[in-house]
């Protein structure tokens, strides 16, 4: 089975898959694209309507024997099923927790991250662009909500409602993160997708918000266990020129109902 992966900077949901790759020891060919200028609406870059409709947002793309496939929790599961199944519990409860964890991590942790991630990192950079530009990089969007975050994020459009509410949900998710670690190493006992798919949207924002994690000893510790594994050191390799905790493009929809 041939596999290629397209994928941004190691941050967020690139972050997530690159490490799932190199756990579970499944072979592909790397081709790095720049999220944050929409290559992945590129014409080079495989895509289907699943693709274009993901709810993630800006993340990697998995291509298996021409099949696109998107969303880094389930880009990761399927890295499992065809690798060592060493990223899933075997359990099958433990496995519903696991899977409960990442609902969390993409419902309510990811909208937050990116949020406050693209307009720390991104806004300025797209306000330099030209309107030309700028339109060549959205008019491939065919996800209108999706084509909606880039010009929101272009023009600064965040209101004070979603930065308090984005800026809540990360504190809450540390919290989460330091209770669930209390007397384990990792958030499901074992390490698991979850641990990949959390640290990959909350390693960025210890610089952005830094008061969230002050009082959180416990999530600074696995935060530095999860950033020296070899997988996540080899997806950190990748990353081209510039910080990639940096890196953010838009991610999900913000949450509509709290």
């Amino acid at each position: 089975m041939a596999l290629t992966l397209y994928h941004g900077a190691p941050n967020g949901p690139s972050l997530a898959v690159l490490a799932a790759l190199f756990e579970t020891g499944v072979e592909a060919e790397l081709k790095p694209i720049d999220l944050t200028r929409g290559e992945r609406h590129a014409a080079s870059t495989p895509r289907n309507m699943e693709v274009e409709m993901s709810v993630e947002g800006e993340g990697p793309v998995l291509v298996a024997d021409g099949e696109a496939m998107a969303d880094s929790v389930f880009l990761a599961c399927y890295l499992d099923e065809v690798g060592n199944g060493s990223i899933r519990p075997a359990d099958p409860y433990k496995r519903w927790e696991m899977m409960a964890w990442c609902r969390y991590a993409i419902e309510r942790v990811a909208p937050a991250a990116a949020l406050l991630g693209t307009r720390e990192h991104l806004t300025e950079a797209l306000g330099t662009l030209d309107n030309s530009d700028f339109d060549a990089i959205t008019a491939p969007i065919a996800n209108l909500d999706l084509k909606e975050r880039w010009i929101a994020v272009r023009g600064g459009d965040f209101s004070d409602a979603q930065l308090a509410d984005s800026q809540a949900k990360i504190g809450q998710a540390v919290k989460k993160v330091e209770g669930q670690l209390d007397g384990r190493d990792w958030l499901m006992g074992d390490f698991s997708i979850a641990d990949l798919e959390t640290y990959g949207w909350l390693a960025g924002l210890v610089e952005i918000l830094p008061d969230a994690f002050a009082e959180a000893p416990r999530t600074a510790a696995w935060l530095a266990r999860v950033k020296a594994r070899p997988s996540v050191q080899k997806a950190l390799a990748t990353a081209g020129e510039g910080d990639p905790l940096h890196a953010w493009a838009p991610g999900p929809e913000i949450n509509r109902w709290g």
